[in-house]
């Protein structure tokens, strides 16, 4: 079987090398080359595992922090809306109160006290006498008018 010299193998697991023709040479056998890989250490691994689950813990910690202190601004950020919400009902009814205190002040400019009433209500009836002794003692005159005048009437 002849092999075309593209299709023949450039590398292989055996010692032989083949050349283009396809004849097969012998390569002495030089060793094996291949480094070894050092095994990790244990201090290089404790070190490396350490670091990398404290960096997982501290980002899951900051991680729960930052999500503790939302929830703590949004509670408070509702705190502060309620009481700005009670602060503004406490306003107006502190500027209900006010206009109450200010109509109680001017009704009671303008209202009488009792005494006051009390004397305002003895000096009308003082006037009211008085009128009604006038009132009688004007018909009495009209009275000896008229009876003045039927005297000296002429029949």
């Amino acid at each position: 079987m002849i092999r075309h010299p593209r299709l023949v193998r450039l590398f292989s697991t055996s010692h032989l090398l083949r050349s283009a023709d396809g004849t097969a040479h012998q390569i002495p056998n030089l060793g094996n080359n291949l480094a070894q890989r050092k095994p990790l250490g244990a201090i290089r691994g404790g070190i490396i595992g350490f670091l990398l689950g404290f960096s997982l813990a501290s980002t899951y910690a900051a991680y729960r922090l930052v999500d503790e202190y939302k929830q703590a601004s949004a509670i408070l950020q509702a705190s502060v809306e309620e009481l700005q919400a009670t602060a503004v009902k406490v306003s107006t009814h502190l500027k209900q109160i006010d206009s109450v205190e200010k109509d109680l002040k001017s009704l009671s400019e303008t209202t009488v006290a009792k005494d006051d009433f009390a004397k305002l209500r003895a000096e009308v009836k003082k006037l009211y006498d008085g009128l009604h002794i006038e009132t009688l003692d004007l018909r009495s005159h009209v009275w000896g008018i008229r009876g003045f005048i039927h005297q000296h009437r002429q029949p």
